[in-house]
């Protein structure tokens, strides 16, 4: 009995050995085939969300962009932070997790760079726009940067000049044209371009002044100057992937696209010079 029982285990363990071995061997086959069929879980590429510090001003023209770059990138996620470049300028020094800024203004870009916050060759000029005095569309009687000094003026929207690159390039204006002291008494400094367009189509304001490029969004107001290129610094939005970003590759990928021939006419139907 202890030999038929000895055989009868050496048996089983045959064929338990048997079977694993056609288990491993057909497993082997099948994973074999499966790229050839379609991707594992393991290949699938991993989904990416970026985030992207912009200009206030930035975001119609950057929401187009982002529909356009999700169809070619289904697995980056773009996360959008909007604000004055300079609220912005203080959160990424502050350590905030940002992988891209645009900011509406060199200035801003240059005091990054300056503190060692970019990454290294990847800051370009962007595109530019132009500085345009508004009013409400069925405003009358102002035509000119000049006529900001009538007394039918009362109120003048302007960007903090501390956190709003636009209110700085308001104040070279005024200080171009020789009416800063005029017009002191009549601004009224808020957080963006958007507040700006959004005090002058509720009255609050009787004019603002921003990018000409803002208005494209808004029915209510209208364009009645453009100001001089001299008169102020050149509007240039540069762009750069920061030195803490986690995802520097997607980073670049988004830049890139930033710059590709696709997004050149979503630039131009929101009133944008494409600078390169």
């Amino acid at each position: 009995m202890s030999e038929m029982k000895l055989l009868s285990n050496y048996l089983g363990r045959r064929f338990l050995y048997f079977n694993l071995v056609v288990v491993t061997v057909a497993l082997t086959l099948i994973v074999g085939l499966l790229p050839n069929v379609a991707p594992s879980i393991a290949q699938q590429p991993n989904t990416v969300t970026l985030t992207v510090s912009a200009g206030a001003g930035l975001k119609p023209v950057l929401e187009d962009i982002q529909k356009a770059y999700k169809q070619q990138q289904p697995n980056i996620n773009i996360t959008y932070n909007f604000a004055a470049s300079g609220v912005l300028q203080r959160q990424i020094e502050q350590g905030a997790n940002i992988d891209v800024f645009i900011a509406a203004s060199s200035k801003n870009m240059n005091e990054l760079q300056q503190k060692g916050l970019l990454l290294l060759g990847t800051r370009k000029n962007l595109i530019k726009s132009r500085i345009a005095l508004i009013t409400a569309k069925n405003t009358t009687g102002i035509s000119s940067f000049q006529d900001l000094t009538k007394p039918t003026v009362k109120r003048i929207a302007i960007g903090e000049p501390r956190s709003v690159p636009l209110g700085v390039y308001a104040e070279e204006i005024f200080k171009y044209l020789g009416i800063t002291e005029q017009v002191k008494p009549k601004l009224v400094y808020t957080r963006s371009a958007l507040e700006i367009v959004n005090f002058v189509e509720s009255g609050n304001v009787d004019v603002g002044i921003v990018h000409d490029t803002t208005v494209t969004a808004s029915e209510k107001v209208k364009v009645v100057a453009i100001a001089p290129p001299t008169s102020h610094s050149p509007v240039i939005y540069p762009v750069a992937i920061l030195n803490n970003s986690k995802n520097q590759a997607a980073a670049k990928s988004f830049v890139q696209f930033l710059f590709s021939q696709q997004v050149r006419p979503l630039y131009k139907n929101h009133g944008y010079t494409v600078l390169q």
